[in-house]
């Protein structure tokens, strides 16, 4: 079967589908997610298909809608649930930490979780307050979850059909910016990418560049401005951020001795930190160059007239290329 040209929504919409045909226990819930389709549109048509019972429009309650989820998959159940912006889940943190990510755990093995909260993250779409955050390391911290984040519209496809089967609470932030922002060829039929390993976008020789979700278009642009100044750059997308694929990361800076690390989040505390600390574990003496970070400021994510000036863009990304090649 031919591929199609699919944007990220298209991507998810198509795999939600082909999921909820392949298994009578996948079920969708979150506001808005029936009659209207989702606030960006992403289970449109879900509803007409599969009716009330399995797309399920809920209040206006994070809490209750992360709540549900959770008592859903421990009794057999595979729920997808949505949160319309990254930024309303906080008031459901409390379940996910101390009960989606332990049950496991606490009923040692006889209750598992196996949902998805499907989290729009990120910003760079003029939006909001709450409406921009990007906070993946809050979860990355937490054992018992794992944390996925695509850059594309086929690893959003692989990596949704991964997480639908996993049987462990399954965090998937989708990067907003990218909801529309490019097509590619995707398979039509399903398929699956495993769920814990980095994909090497482009192999190099200089610097290695990590990036996920967002921040990975970004850094592309930036990655063809460097090879024009005669720079060769490894890109890893990370597509996983927990459990994540450290093998893949330590070989490519042994290979480079040098490292980049691209993250929309504010600096402090975020997964860039882990990252440099397990390459000072894993590549200390192969290194030429300290690592550098680019990241969002210590701030509250602007109003949108100054957002681009928060965000990593592509000149800011380049110039720590520069610096770390230049070291």
């Amino acid at each position: 079967m031919k591929p199609m040209k699919m944007n990220m929504v298209d991507a998810i919409n198509r795999c939600l589908n082909q999921e909820m045909e392949r298994d009578k226990d996948v079920v969708v819930l979150g506001e808005d997610v029936g009659v209207d389709g989702g606030v960006f549109r992403v289970t449109e048509g879900l509803y007409d298909k599969y009716g009330r019972a399995r797309v399920i429009d809920t209040p206006l309650s994070e809490s209750g809608i992360i709540g549900c989820a959770i008592g859903m998959a421990a009794f057999g159940l595979r729920p997808v649930a949505e949160i319309q912006f990254q930024g309303f889940d906080y008031i459901g943190y409390h379940q996910i930490v101390q009960h989606a990510a332990r049950l496991r755990n606490r009923t040692r093995g006889e209750y598992t979780v196996p949902m998805i909260l499907r989290l729009p993250y990120s910003g760079m779409i003029k939006a909001l307050e709450h409406h921009s955050e990007s906070l993946e390391t809050i979860y990355i911290h937490i054992p018992g979850l794992k944390v996925v984040c695509p850059s594309s519209p086929y690893d959003a496809k692989g990596l949704l059909a991964s997480a639908i089967e996993d049987p462990d609470p399954v965090i998937y932030f989708e990067p907003k910016s990218l909801y529309r922002a490019f097509k590619e060829d995707v398979p039509e039929e399903r398929y699956t990418i495993p769920i814990g390993k980095a994909n090497v976008l482009k192999e190099g020789d200089d610097v290695t560049l990590i990036s996920w979700g967002a921040m990975t278009s970004v850094s592309k642009e930036a990655i063809s401005d460097a090879q024009m100044e005669g720079i060769s750059v490894e890109h890893v997308d990370l597509r996983t951020l927990s459990p994540c694929d450290w093998d893949t990361v330590i070989a490519s800076v042994k290979k480079t001795g040098r490292a980049v690390i691209v993250q929309e989040s504010v600096k402090t505390l975020g997964f860039a930190s882990e990252i440099i600390a397990r390459i000072n574990d894993g590549a200390l003496l192969s290194l030429e160059a300290p690592v550098k970070r680019v990241a969002g400021w210590d701030i509250t994510i602007p109003y949108p007239k100054l957002e681009q000036y928060y965000f990593p863009d592509r000149q800011r990304v380049l110039d720590a290329i520069k610096e770390t090649a230049a070291f």
